[in-house]
């Protein structure tokens, strides 16, 4: 129903450019605009699909660049995750941000992907970039030593530390525990501090 707009929505397109975005995980103003527009896409209407895709694609496939480190398999799995999104709408019911849920259904098709392409992720981990293009030797480093560490260390670092996800909204996306999350993150911040010292 929705394929005529996500072929024609510009954020995170073919192209691979991203849409400019405001802060970090920032919040939607009014949550109860999500719910009216989520209402209107049920029912069909396309121009609700734009305003919803324009208003949460940016975060998400921010996330995205930062796991998977290149900007055009990023917009193919952003683009896979809003086709799911649409496909199983009725299964959102509002116990979470539907930015949360947008994003754990983002975080299934980046799983699927790694393990698709497991080798080649393997070979080009170093090569991870932040989403935004930033200049600096350090950041460089920072980035590098990212792009070494066991994806579920680098989920917990992404989303914790660099998109600002709370615990409770990131086992919500992953579906884990709270204390789960806690815990992986204590063990990347660990590993990311023993590869960092090593690489100084």
């Amino acid at each position: 129903m929705f394929t005529s707009a996500l072929s024609g929505a510009s954020a995170a397109d073919r192209s691979g450019n991203p849409l400019p975005r405001s802060a970090t995980h920032d919040r939607v103003a009014a949550e109860g605009d999500d719910e009216k527009l989520i209402r209107r896409v049920a029912a069909g209407d396309e121009d609700a699909f734009r305003a919803l895709y324009g208003r949460h694609t940016g975060a998400v496939y921010g996330t995205l660049c930062r796991l998977v480190g290149r900007p055009s398999d990023a917009a193919d799995l952003m683009q896979e995750a809003w086709l799911r999104a649409v496909r199983h709408l009725s299964l959102f019911r509002g116990q979470s941000a539907f930015r949360t849920w947008l994003t754990g259904i983002a975080l299934n098709c980046y799983r699927e992907w790694r393990r698709k392409h497991s080798r080649e992720v393997l070979g080009t981990d170093a090569d991870v970039r932040p989403w935004q293009v930033a200049s600096g030797d350090e950041i460089a480093a920072i980035n590098q030593v990212l792009g070494q560490l066991p994806y579920e260390h680098r989920e917990a670092i992404v989303l914790h530390d660099i998109e600002g996800f709370t615990h409770e909204e990131i086992a919500a996306a992953l579906e884990i525990e709270p204390g789960t999350s806690k815990s992986r993150l204590s063990r990347a911040r660990r590993a990311f501090r023993e590869r960092w010292q090593g690489a100084r």
